[in-house]
């Protein structure tokens, strides 16, 4: 009988009579370098998995801003990511746990698109900036998941927190943009009423593209808001 084992199917670091390979030391011993046999492997492999978790996190913001909550399964995602429904599984084992992550995936990176912003030329460039907010594929997928939220109990306590959070940080930037003086009676309500404006045209626009309309109002919206500024 075969012993069960070619010589291509060694323990890893066994050398071709059984010992050890040249260089390799003994289970846990570090190497002259003093890195463990391995480490430089290790880094790699490591870079790997969080570029899986990356394409996986961000094919679920993809798939729920295209097909919604009822059609981004796990293997749906997979797929999109490009990766087998066993390697998502490995990161996310259930789909809350997958899109409990997209949730803080797509908080941080309207966080990040907020501190991106450049810095306007005028009152109707940052109105039409904080209305591009509400109109591109992050806040289509932040609608989708508004909605699972409503009907999954492991999302809605952390969708609610992450949405307070992203909508103080909106706030302060929309402030920022505009060089608007809150302490000037009706300023605040004013840019207020302007991200919720902005957040109403972001769901018009999830049915029909609502370009046009939304050109006359941005206009509209830049005056109001620069004669709140000069009052």
């Amino acid at each position: 009988m075969r012993s069960g084992r070619t010589t291509d199917e060694r323990a890893p670091g066994e050398g071709a009579r059984g010992g050890r390979a040249p260089g390799a030391g003994a289970p846990g011993e570090r190497s002259p370098g003093g890195r463990a046999p391995g480490a430089r492997g290790a880094a790699p492999k490591q870079d790997r998995s969080r570029a899986t978790r990356q394409r996986l996190l961000a094919s679920a913001v993809t798939c729920l801003a295209e097909r919604g909550w009822t059609g981004s399964t796990v293997a749906v995602v997979a797929e999109h990511a490009g990766v087998s429904r066993g390697a998502a599984q490995h990161h996310f084992p259930t789909r809350e746990d997958l899109f409990t992550a997209a949730v803080e995936y797509v908080a941080e990176e309207r966080s990040r698109a907020l501190r991106e912003l450049p810095t306007p030329a005028s009152v109707y460039a940052a109105v039409e900036t904080l209305v591009g907010l509400y109109t591109g594929p992050l806040f289509r997928a932040a609608l989708h998941l508004w909605v699972a939220a409503s009907n999954e109990p492991q999302l809605g306590p952390r969708v609610t927190a992450l949405e307070a959070r992203i909508g103080r940080e909106t706030h302060r930037m929309a402030v920022a943009l505009l060089g608007a003086d809150e302490s000037r009676p009706g300023v605040r309500e004013t840019v207020q009423g302007l991200l919720d404006t902005a957040r109403g045209l972001g769901l018009a626009n999830l049915l029909t593209d609502d370009s046009a309309r939304r050109r006359g109002i941005v206009a509209q919206w830049a005056r109001l808001v620069e004669a709140s500024l000069r009052s």
